[in-house]
């Protein structure tokens, strides 16, 4: 499957899972050296061909982390027809939708997770700091 047009610039999307690595809780979870990050923006079908094969799980999501070992943090895929829809139900623009996955599938894989109300908390917090730091504002309801 191929990666699909998505209009947000890779740049952007480089600077902002910068920003949010230099933050301190961040950082001290990055691996040594000089840690490289994935980012595949896709469509619907491959996410849920990836959830399928990889969570057993038979649907599309807006965004999927997989680790990486060494110097690599790991991947993520980001759904574009998701950050569509989503930046569209909670009324703020598709970059803030892509930073806020993206922010989010890099926590994941530094250990973060929103399984207790605890966890999301901190994991929203993490989340709107380092948006903030790239300057992104989200709609009121959206985290």
């Amino acid at each position: 499957m191929k990666a699909v047009p998505a209009d947000v610039p890779p740049a952007f999307v480089r600077k902002v899972l910068a920003r949010a690595s230099a933050l301190p809780e961040v950082a001290a979870r990055m691996p040594e050296g000089r840690p490289t990050l994935a980012v595949r923006i896709t469509s619907d079908e491959e996410m849920r061909a990836l959830n399928r094969t990889y969570a057993a799980d038979d649907h599309a999501t807006d965004v999927l982390s997989f680790a990486g070992s060494g110097e690599h943090v790991g991947d993520i895929a980001i759904s574009w027809p998701a950050v569509i829809r989503q930046a569209g139900q909670f009324g703020h623009d598709e970059r803030a939708e892509v930073a806020l996955l993206s922010v989010h599938g890099l926590l994941h894989l530094l250990g973060w997770d929103h399984a207790t109300a605890s966890e999301r908390k901190e994991m929203n917090r993490l989340t709107l700091e380092a948006l903030r730091a790239s300057r992104i504002k989200l709609a009121l309801r959206r985290l």
